[in-house]
Parts: C-alpha cells; structure tokens; sequence
C-alpha cells in the first residue's frame, strides 16, 4: 500500500473533492479515464490530503513528490531542503501564466456515495451538483499556493536551467 501524503498548511478538515476548470457543473457524469485502469466510467473524487495534486489546469504537466518512511535522511535535504513535511509540485515554466490565469474550482463530494479506489474515490451512478454538500469553491492558483514558485524550462532531462 502507498503510503499517503503529508499535511499540508490550511490543509482543512477531510472531505472528497471533484476539481475542474469549471465552475458551471451541473451533472457529474461517470467517464472512462484511459490513465486508469478502471474498465468502466466512474465519477472521480480526490480527499483533502491529495487535493494539492489537482491545483493546477487540467492538461498542465506536473510532477509531485514528498518523503515517506523509506527516504533517506540525505534525500531530505537534497530534494526536500531538511524538511520531512514538504511536498513539491513541479511545473515547466511554458505554463507559469496559465497556471497563474486559470481558475480551478473544487466540488465537495458527498463521502458516503464513494468508494475508495488507490489513493482516489469513485462511484458508478451519475451526481448531480444539489446532491453534493456545496457548491463550487473557487480557487485560484494564487490563493492556492502557501508556497514560493521555482521554474524551469523543462521537466525533462538534466533539470539544468
């Protein structure tokens, strides 16, 4: 099993979240996510502690990584500057204004309508909107970010600037 994440800052109670660019869903229909081994459409949700994962526009190549009990104390330091509890999310900088520009809103899912699914939450049945616990939550990227922003030109390669 995956261990899961660290805390985050403002991380906020647990809760299931659909994240979109889009604030004007009505309907959550079930779909076939061709990065997942799911064989049939299911509606996707994403807990609290993973939501960091989904701060970014949909299409927008990211890396993500933290420590867990199997990282070695000279990882921390190199990749993680000492720190155990933080967690890095890597973008190229070809997407730093679309990051900047793009709103993301988050959906609170009803919890007991899902089940767990790797470190996601899926269910078959469609949703509509009124049956989730609120409304859409706007956050933009700016107000999504506790932390300062690096870039570089590329994900790829040596990570050389």
């Amino acid at each position: 099993m995956i261990e899961p994440a660290p805390p985050y800052r403002g991380e906020g109670p647990r809760a299931l979240w659909h994240v979109s660019e889009d604030a004007t869903i009505e309907r959550f229909e079930p779909h076939l996510r061709p990065e997942h081994a799911a064989d049939e459409p299911l509606v996707w949700a994403i807990d609290t502690r993973h939501l960091p994962l989904y701060w970014f526009p949909r299409d927008c190549p990211r890396a993500s990584f933290w420590a867990n009990s199997a990282t070695v104390d000279e990882d921390v330091e190199r990749f993680l500057g000492g720190d155990r509890s933080r967690r890095v999310h890597v973008i190229e900088s070809v997407w730093l204004d679309r990051m900047r520009e793009t709103p993301v809103f988050a959906y609170r899912m009803p919890e007991e309508s899902f089940d767990a699914w790797d470190r996601f939450w899926a269910r078959l049945q469609q949703l509509s909107r009124s049956s989730s616990s609120s409304s859409a939550t706007y956050w933009h990227a700016t107000r999504m970010r506790a932390s300062s922003c690096e870039s570089r030109r590329s994900c790829s390669g040596s990570g050389k600037t």
